[in-house]
């Protein structure tokens, strides 16, 4: 079995692209022994996994919303999806939207502008469609250190503003507002500020505050 695992992760090797800067997916679960990642991972197309026996891991494509749990065998991530061999891979696609969790600084810095309005036909201004989440509680990528603001911008709703310790981030990057009670209200359109960058979004009509998957609810504003 190694050595069938071995020939497998060469073929991968010279099947797979160029590695990319751009992450294509966030690791959302490991279980038991897998080489090369863990727990809130991003891995970028090209990228190698081993999953040992009776291990697991569950990967969400930013770009697809392609959320798959697989078990043993090897994994070769995709821009999209893996390929997954020696093992059993199961998807589902999720609500996601691929410009809230891929958001670069230039772009997160435009979408918070006071110009993102766009002209209609008519020429009457129309508000632009901003980045939406799909759960009431984002998982905010930030820096420790740095304080981040949540206020709405179409409504009245107490501001959320938190110190960004390292005691409190999760996997040392990520601001989980689940975990530390806070949520926000569907439909709702909210700004982000995070030092410099200014990031505007909005929350989903249909979205709850019940467990949702990390890529629905991913805004990474670092």
């Amino acid at each position: 079995m190694r050595s069938l695992i071995g020939t497998i992760v060469v073929v991968f090797c010279f099947a797979a692209p160029a590695l990319a800067e751009t992450p294509a997916a966030i690791v959302e679960d490991v279980q038991g022994k897998v080489d090369g990642v863990e727990f809130m991972d991003y891995v970028a197309p090209g990228k190698i996994i081993k999953l040992g026996p009776k291990a697991g891991i569950t990967l969400s494509y930013l770009k697809s919303c392609q959320r798959e749990t697989i078990s043993e065998g090897v994994v070769l991530v995709g821009t999209e999806q893996s390929t997954v061999q020696l093992g059993n891979v199961q998807r589902v696609k999720v609500p996601c939207d691929a410009n809230a969790a891929q958001l670069s600084e230039r772009e997160a810095n435009q979408s918070a502008a006071t110009t993102f309005r766009t002209m209609r036909s008519d020429g009457k201004a129309a508000p632009a469609k901003l980045p939406t989440i799909y759960g009431t509680a984002p998982l905010v990528q930030a820096r420790s250190g740095s304080t981040l603001v949540i206020e709405r911008t179409d409504g009245k709703e107490p501001t959320i503003s938190v110190p960004l310790k390292s005691d409190i981030m999760v996997a040392g990057k990520f601001y989980d507002l689940s975990k530390a009670g806070k949520s926000l209200t569907p439909g709702g359109t909210y700004l982000a500020t995070l030092g410099a960058k200014r990031y505007a979004f909005q929350v989903d009509t249909s979205a709850t505050a019940s467990p949702t998957p990390i890529v629905g609810r991913l805004l990474r504003l670092e």
